[in-house]
């Protein structure tokens, strides 16, 4: 019997993940088409070739019906499809199909390196594309003009957005039972509800958040049971911030006190300061109303006990309850008063009108663009557009090398080259130094002096 907490506490686990990495992939933009129009007795119709399908986005979406980041645990890496190539005949291609990604209400979303919240989803039906597809290319009807009248090229699809991000759940509830472990807290949701936790006399019985619906009168409240705590729980020690994250946003805390306990050291006023204690450091609560209740007041020594601090609790401005949840003594009482306090926090809180679709703010093609000398002969571009217009470009053609020599000169990269000290010969890298593109610039740019690879390679011209 000694081994059988061990593989209940294991089995919980299994089921329950309230963090997990997530690696996304947005899908990429399909590539332009470069077609020729043919009939019989017109040989050259024209271009006509379609532009390629955006590729599909990826979207968070909160979920009435998931309450666990589980299914993420298992299957960390998620995709979009890409777009389709365009096609002959001024046919597009095809968008790639969205991926939505349900997660439970109260889903913290952070920046995998960096820890940047990004976004904190509440609100049934909340949804925030978190990697956005790429572009389609352009095919060459759309890059016709009375200057190039039959292109030979097309524009390439641009890549999805790629990222790592750390999803964190943090239970949304309207009040969080606290207190050591084994004080009762189970099975005080399980006599206020219809929730159905695991209990047994031990430690930690509790390892994840368990969520209960308690009515008193016409107010219908969710009451949070969680991961008890012990001294230390601030710094992480225990259970520590695991239980911590799950009491951040509900209205009021209800410290839960074994009045029975037999432990060395244990008293109803020396628990309650200790949790306080911890909830202090670890901050972000202090607004939260409070209520006692003392537990097992069905064992004679613990009601006695009971008594005897009663006092010393409403002197600090605390309501306090005596309860069994064993015998429901009590509970009929804190059940009305826990309701009017949620009633009052609703009442209290501003109309919020729902978030259903969050975009992630991205500056397409923004004009602006920086040269940096590195050494007396490299020199750096970066931009949005310099760098979104190699990713769109067909090296292998000579006549959409051309057309990104001809964009380059009309947004002014050579005369900002020339500004900065740069001579003939001199190598230019498009982008980053480490995967940026690379070429021999001439002092007038065309196709012969791009170079068709990243840096890295010795692809150059020139």
């Amino acid at each position: 019997m000694v081994g059988l907490p061990y593989k209940m506490e294991r089995r919980a686990v299994a089921d329950f993940v309230d963090q997990v990495v997530l690696h996304i992939r947005a899908g990429d933009g399909g590539n332009g088409c470069a077609s020729v129009h043919r009939e019989k007795f017109k040989p050259l119709g024209g271009p006509d070739g379609g532009n390629g399908g955006r590729g599909g986005d990826v979207i968070l979406e909160v979920d009435p019906n998931t309450a666990t980041l589980l299914d993420y645990h298992r299957r960390p890496h998620r995709k979009a499809d890409n777009g389709k190539q365009g096609q002959g005949s001024n046919r597009e291609g095809a968008n790639g199909a969205d991926v939505v990604l349900p997660v439970p209400n109260g889903t913290v979303v952070k920046d995998a390196k960096t820890g940047e919240v990004l976004i904190d989803l509440v609100g049934m039906g909340t949804r925030y594309v978190i990697a956005q597809g790429g572009h389609g290319g352009l095919g060459n009807a759309a890059l016709a003009n009375s200057k190039r009248k039959a292109p030979g090229f097309a524009l390439l699809g641009e890549p999805g957005d790629a990222l790592d991000v750390m999803l964190e759940l943090k239970s949304v509830a309207d009040v969080a039972l606290v207190g050591f472990p084994s004080a009762g807290k189970s099975s005080l949701i399980a006599a206020l509800s219809a929730a159905r936790p695991k209990i047994a006399d031990y430690p930690f019985t509790t390892l994840i958040p368990n969520l209960g619906v308690v009515t008193a009168g016409e107010t219908v409240f969710t009451v949070a049971d969680v991961p008890g705590l012990i001294p230390g729980a601030s710094q992480g020690k225990g259970l520590g911030h695991e239980f911590l994250r799950h009491v951040e946003r509900c209205d009021m805390l209800v410290h839960v006190i074994d009045c029975a306990t037999m432990e060395p050291g244990r008293d109803p006023i020396t628990d309650y300061e200790v949790i306080e204690a911890e909830l202090h450091a670890y901050g972000k609560l202090e607004d939260r109303p409070r209520m006692v209740v003392l537990n097992k007041a069905d064992v004679p020594d613990a009601r006695e006990l009971a008594d005897i601090v009663r006092a010393d609790l409403q002197e600090r401005g605390l309501k306090v309850f005596t309860v069994s949840a064993a015998t429901h003594e009590g509970l009929r009482e804190l059940t009305f008063a826990m309701g009017e306090w949620v009633a009052a926090a609703r009442a209290a809180r501003p109309v919020e009108e729902p978030t259903r679709l969050v975009l992630r703010p991205k500056q397409l093609g923004a004009a602006t663009f920086a040269v940096r000398k590195v050494n007396d002969n490299l020199f750096q571009v970066t931009g949005e557009k310099p760098e979104r217009w190699i990713r769109q470009t067909d090296f292998t053609n000579d006549e959409a090398v051309g057309y990104l020599a001809d964009r380059l000169e009309r947004l002014g990269v050579e005369e900002e080259l020339v500004k900065a000290g740069a001579t003939a010969g001199a190598e230019v890298v498009i982008g980053s130094m480490d995967d940026g593109y690379i070429f021999d610039w001439q002092p007038t740019l065309n196709a012969e002096s791009i170079n068709s690879g990243p840096r890295g390679t010795d692809n150059r011209l020139g």
